[in-house]
């Protein structure tokens, strides 16, 4: 699907690794290198014609953004560098503020390093109870378990839309409404949702979403930080400098600028929020519908592929996303990647960033294959092909 439009699927190279980054069209290097060659002026700063141009495509991005996710108000998309630092602004520019000790943050043990290590900083600071919410026997959250580990302490739940290892779909919708009939937060991690579903977030009704655009055909430095107005209205800056204020005199006398201005302290990643606005023009003349029926497709052939080789132990086999998780017995899941990549198959192999899953799934390393719309069932046959023969990859890791 749409495989032209990506230059580098034009040599010999198999890429399976868009849970941590994925390719960019042809389109989206074409945009940012018009704003490089011929506006490269800063937004939101100049009384020329070059100026104005570059502030109309900015913010031309930022409504693009609001349609993709359904958002009321422009003022609710924050651009970021990515979901990273949209999550660290949540976490420290709002919660920071709010929670007060003994308060409880609920999480899980598949989440990212992101959605985890903020709140392990709060918890130390200020003395927040981070709990787990249990994953049942396919390492998936379930609305019972949750239930289960409300107390009357929880005053937030903070979660993956799909988690990037296991590739779950949490049930995002039931889980606000739940939170919020018990007057509890929902922080959404969207990194790996919001580029293979739509997204709507009022429908959702959750009250933080964090992810990037580098993950959804963009450029790598520029994320979404989205969170409903009146509670944006509350979120204190992290950074302050220039671009964010409209006056300062003295300490006393400091006037920050209105929403989501605020909250873009100093030269943003200008060509990259151009590109992204490109990037998502890029997606909906495709339809996320299609994207997300046709992952699945390619999911089903590799699992149906997959599951006669004795020697495969795929961690989630009944995962509704495009990632797929396993293990070679008794291989070392880097060295199955090095061994992939002497034949051009781009996988990752690792922890992925969720360093306490293996609490759960029981296991440190796995290799994750993990799919988007331009790969294709060609290209996991020669995946396949090479994983069948067990002897072949013990030999070549001697």
């Amino acid at each position: 699907m749409n495989r032209d439009d990506f230059p580098l699927l034009k040599e010999d190279i198999i890429y399976f690794d868009n849970g941590a980054t994925s390719l960019k069209p042809k389109c989206v290097i074409d945009k940012m290198n018009d704003y490089y060659t011929n506006y490269p002026a800063n937004t939101h700063r100049g009384d020329y014609d070059l100026s104005f141009k570059v502030d109309q495509e900015y913010e031309e991005a930022r409504e693009l953004v609001r349609d993709f996710i359904h958002a009321k108000y422009l003022e609710e998309i924050v651009f970021t560098s990515g979901t990273t630092e949209s999550l660290n602004m949540i976490v420290n520019g709002f919660f920071a503020n709010l929670l007060e000790a003994n308060d409880e943050v609920l999480i899980t043990s598949s989440e990212h390093a992101s959605n985890i290590l903020p709140w392990f900083r709060l918890a130390r600071k200020m003395g927040i109870k981070i709990n787990y919410i249990p994953l049942d026997s396919n390492y998936y959250v379930t609305l019972d378990h949750i239930k289960k580990a409300l107390t009357a302490n929880t005053k937030v739940i903070s979660i993956a839309g799909i988690t990037n290892v296991i590739g779950d779909i949490r049930p995002i919708k039931q889980i606000c409404k739940l939170a919020h009939e018990n007057n509890i937060f929902v922080v959404l991690d969207g990194a790996q949702m919001v580029p293979h579903l739509p997204i709507d977030v009022l429908n959702l009704d959750v009250d933080f979403l964090a992810f990037s655009a580098h993950k959804m055909c963009g450029p790598t430095g520029v994320g979404v930080l989205y969170g409903k107005k009146e509670l944006l209205e509350h979120l204190e800056p992290i950074v302050l400098g220039g671009g964010m204020n409209e006056s300062f005199d003295n300490p006393s006398e400091v006037i920050l600028s209105e929403l989501p201005t605020r909250l873009e302290a100093g030269t943003r990643n200008i060509a990259g929020v151009i590109g992204f606005g490109e990037a998502i023009k890029y997606l909906n003349k495709i339809g996320m519908d299609n994207i997300y029926k046709y992952e699945l497709e390619l999911r089903k052939y590799l699992i149906d592929k997959l599951l006669p080789l004795k020697h495969i132990d795929i961690i989630n086999i009944e995962s509704d996303s495009g990632i797929v998780t396993f293990n070679v017995a008794n291989v070392f899941s880097q060295d199955v990647a090095y061994y992939l990549n002497k034949y051009n198959i781009c996988v990752r192999a690792g922890n992925h960033c969720a360093k306490i899953l293996k609490s759960s799934v029981g296991v440190n390393n796995t290799v994750r294959v993990s799919l988007y719309f331009y790969n294709t069932f060609e290209e996991i046959d020669s995946l396949v092909e090479l994983l069948s023969d067990y002897d072949k990859i013990v030999k070549e890791m001697i």
